[in-house]
């Protein structure tokens, strides 16, 4: 009996030796440091001053002046500062949001009106998305919306999983609304997803400066309920070819043509990166993406009130 209780125990503490991760934190992914923006819409649509938040660290700024990361932030949000036809608007689904008392990341979907005198009236679907890489302003148009994102940052280590803290907040419906701006507003049957992701790839560029890509490892999942907050939670990267596994999903596929993200070339030109395959499972992965939204379904697209919060994003090992 005392032998069978000294194994059981060596057992359990080898267990949890083994669950535990080495973690290496992403850079501001604490989601303590702020930077606020102030900008001003164009009177035409009222004239409102509007603060975007960007992670970065802390300071302030007024005027309607694109963004660059700033502080060595690895992050990008969907939050922006547009210019369509001379006419300034600015957009704001990301922003810090207390839990617990701690500071975290909220990210939600929200519907971006546009009213004036009668002569504009139109409705954008935003989604709250933060990602590791840079969203160029100002945004001139809806057209072709990953064109305007760079995607992902250089990395060459292989973790076994990005480890977070978040919570989701997801109303009781299964309808989105498809709103561009564009044209009229949409219902469309389905609930939407918050998602996070993480993507391993390894980029090449041709002499052409087209990238491609072979998807290194994968880690992804979408929440289509409420979940309390949870602390330490493990996405699980999956490397090697993962399209015969029992949890995969289409949605956990390549990323090519219309779904490509897109990336400076050598050239300085923004190009999609087209996935053309799964890499073997030991290879040596040259960058990583991160991304979290409240929503996973094609751009302008979503459910309004879906919100995640996400805290402490770091890669485990």
């Amino acid at each position: 009996m005392i032998r069978r209780t000294i194994i059981a125990g060596c057992l359990l503490l080898c267990f949890l030796c083994g669950s535990a991760l080495r973690l290496e934190p992403i850079k501001y992914g604490d989601f303590s440091n702020w930077y606020t923006r102030e900008i001003k819409e164009s009177k035409i649509i009222g004239g409102k001053t509007k603060t975007v938040y960007e992670i970065a660290p802390k300071g302030h700024t007024t005027g309607n002046k694109p963004y660059s990361n700033l502080g060595g932030s690895p992050w990008a949000t969907s939050n922006v500062y547009a210019k369509v036809a001379g006419v300034v608007k600015a957009s704001n689904a990301v922003s810090p949001a207390q839990v617990n008392g701690n500071t975290v990341a909220k990210v939600e979907a929200k519907m971006e009106e546009v009213k004036a005198l009668g002569i504009i009236n139109m409705d954008v679907m935003v989604a709250g998305t933060i990602f590791l890489g840079q969203l160029y302003e100002p945004i001139t148009n809806t057209k072709a919306p990953f064109a305007k994102m760079e995607m992902g940052m250089p990395y060459t280590k292989r973790p076994v999983a990005l480890v977070f803290d978040y919570k989701v907040d997801m109303p009781a419906v299964n309808t989105r609304v498809k709103a561009t701006g564009l044209s009229s507003k949409k219902t469309l049957q389905g609930r939407d997803q918050a998602e996070v992701y993480v993507l391993l790839q390894k980029r090449w560029e041709d002499a052409d400066g087209k990238i491609y890509a072979h998807r290194v490892g994968t880690g992804r999942e979408r929440y289509s309920k409420s979940i309390p907050w949870t602390k330490g939670h493990q996405l699980k990267i999956n490397y090697g070819d993962i399209t015969g596994k029992s949890f995969y999903k289409p949605w956990m596929g390549l990323l090519n043509g219309k779904k490509a993200y897109y990336a400076k070339n050598s050239k300085g030109k923004m190009v999609p990166v087209e996935e053309v395959g799964w890499a073997a499972p030991d290879e040596t992965p040259t960058h990583v993406l991160v991304m979290c939204s409240s929503s996973c379904g094609e751009p302008f697209v979503g459910t309004e009130g879906i919100a995640l919060y996400v805290d402490n994003l770091a890669f485990g090992f």
